[in-house]
């Protein structure tokens, strides 16, 4: 399994479109990060650029994202990525809350650019 995060200095870009990176993380069979790679961003808004489709092609089904339009997430799920918004923090951290199970999506989209969304941790 490969997980996807929007990161800026290695903690969750609260603004999918603007992300300055995405860190891949590549998940082994006994649920451990085994690789990681990173990613840069396409310039402009997450739902017209091509990141879904590259990041298929890169295997990735997961996305672990902040705030995210609904646009682009539809466009993230019609390339077979299931995201999880509302997440923040030390994307390492989170990869590996989200593999213990105590990551789930928020369910809100970003409507105003100042909203500020905490992340679902159980």
């Amino acid at each position: 399994m490969k997980i996807a995060i929007p990161t800026r200095a290695n903690a969750v870009d609260n603004h999918f479109g603007h992300c300055e990176s995405y860190s891949i993380f590549t998940i082994g069979e006994n649920k451990n990060i085994e690789d990681t790679e990173t990613l840069a961003s396409p310039q402009g808004c997450g739902c017209k650029s091509n990141i879904a489709s590259v990041l298929q092609n890169m295997n990735v089904t997961v996305m672990l994202a902040g705030n995210m339009g609904a646009g682009a997430s539809n466009v993230l799920a019609k390339h077979g990525i299931k995201v999880y918004r509302g997440c923040s923090g030390n994307a390492t951290a989170l990869v590996n809350d989200f593999l213990n199970g105590r990551v789930t999506d928020s369910g809100e989209g970003c409507k105003h650019h100042e909203d500020g969304h905490q992340c679902e941790h159980h």
